[in-house]
């Protein structure tokens, strides 16, 4: 009996382990919080500081051959810095830069609607495909010079003249990408969507535009791209407002300083959309697919 006793009471009962943070004094979602935190501060710093030695690297080396040069038509950092505050200071500048972003969006917009459908339908139907093709070859081989010139003549200083422009120039690289993300569609999904009968919103909805969604963005960006060197041009030789009508003052007046300040404002914008707009688009439409990866 005193043997029983003994084995009984050296059995102790197993205490629970303590929540994480709980001995700490710090709630567990706090915790959570700090470390999300942190990963992101790492993740921004590993992505920020090639960007800022690339800028570093850029402005030192300008002011190296500026000073080196001492032309006047290789302005130093100060100069450059003192015409952008200039522009930045003043409402023409984002008039103008209002004017150029809504037609680089009508013009793009019409090329993604019309890149969407045709690309689609040329990775679908082997007909469609060979009737589109050689107006693809051919866009993707106009220079945007020539566009640009085309609707000065054609449409003169009207809305309609930079919105053809930019859709002319941005679709057929647009339309390429996509069809190409067609082809690249997993057959099962096409056969499951022929199976089910999905209408036509339907598998646009759930099937194409969730599988093309690599495609589309690279095709945007190409896309973008080649619609900001076409605006330009457009408002250069035919348009009274707008970045690139600013460029052609600047040039006119032989003020380099001028002509980088507002090109450096322009490269800042197009910076923003990629990396702000395209990039975080991206993320949030793409989580899904990191989901079914895991």
């Amino acid at each position: 009996m005193t043997h029983h006793t003994t084995a009984m009471a050296e059995v102790r009962p197993a205490t629970a382990a303590p929540p994480p943070g709980a001995g700490s004094g710090t709630p567990p979602a706090t915790a959570r919080t700090r470390r999300t935190l942190s990963r992101r501060v790492r993740a921004f710093g590993r992505g920020a500081l090639p960007v800022a030695a690339f800028l570093l690297v850029l402005v030192g080396g300008w002011q190296i051959v500026a000073v080196r040069s001492g032309s006047v038509l290789i302005p130093d950092v100060p100069a450059v810095w003192s015409a952008l505050t200039d522009i930045v200071t003043q409402p023409l500048f984002y008039d103008s830069l209002g004017a150029t972003l809504l037609r680089v969006g009508l013009g793009f917009a019409l090329a993604f609607v019309t890149a969407v459908v045709v690309g689609i339908a040329m990775g679908r139907v082997e007909f469609v495909r060979r009737f589109f093709e050689p107006a693809v070859l051919i866009g993707l081989t106009v220079p945007g010079l020539v566009w640009a010139l085309l609707c000065v003549i054609w449409f003169g200083v009207s809305l309609t003249n930079p919105v053809v422009a930019v859709a002319l120039s941005a679709a057929p690289a647009l339309t390429l990408s996509i069809y190409q993300g067609t082809r690249a569609t997993d057959s099962a999904l096409r056969e499951m969507a022929h199976v089910y009968r999905f209408s036509v919103w339907t598998s646009l909805r759930y099937l194409w535009l969730p599988s093309l969604l690599p495609a589309l963005f690279s095709g945007a960006r190409l896309g973008l791209s080649l619609a900001w060197k076409v605006i330009v041009l457009v408002e250069m030789f035919g348009m009274s407002s707008g970045v690139g009508y600013e460029l052609n003052n600047q040039f006119a007046a032989q003020n380099v300083a001028g002509v980088l300040s507002w090109t450096l404002l322009f490269a800042a914008v197009l910076a923003v959309l990629e990396y702000g707009v395209l990039q975080s688009l991206e993320r949030r439409l793409g989580r899904w697919r990191k989901a079914t990866a895991v």
